[in-house]
């Protein structure tokens, strides 16, 4: 990989991960998980981890719009929040758990089936 190479591959997956965020609200996961387990070569517990700590700047960024329109419902954002943190928090310490195989199923079968569903 070249020099430039280095900072444009990521930069490039962080936009993709980035855009698919904020236009359609999904987590910065779908685009940049296996963006990191097929252009990176990261392992998937490694990718999840990876994903799960870049996608923090794209969600800070993709909010502001949202806030400065005012489209932003704070009480279910705390409710969420608090969820959302411990739900993470617990998913985080399972992920070590599972060995990269299921993980990869699962994370699969998860986009599979929201996918099915979004389309019916």
């Amino acid at each position: 990989m070249t020099g430039s190479q280095v900072y444009r591959q990521p930069l490039l997956l962080g936009f993709a991960a980035g855009l698919v965020s904020g236009l359609f609200g999904v987590g910065g996961g779908v685009i940049m998980v296996p963006g990191l387990v097929l252009w990176f070569g990261l392992g998937p517990h490694k990718a999840h981890a990876t994903s799960v700590t870049a996608i923090v700047g794209a969600a800070a960024a993709g909010m502001t719009p949202f806030a400065v329109s005012g489209d932003i419902d704070y009480s279910a954002v705390a409710i969420i929040f608090l969820g959302g943190a411990v739900g993470a928090f617990a998913g985080a310490r399972l992920l070590g758990k599972v060995s990269a195989v299921w993980l990869t199923r699962g994370f699969v079968l998860v986009l599979l089936v929201a996918s099915i569903r979004m389309a019916l």
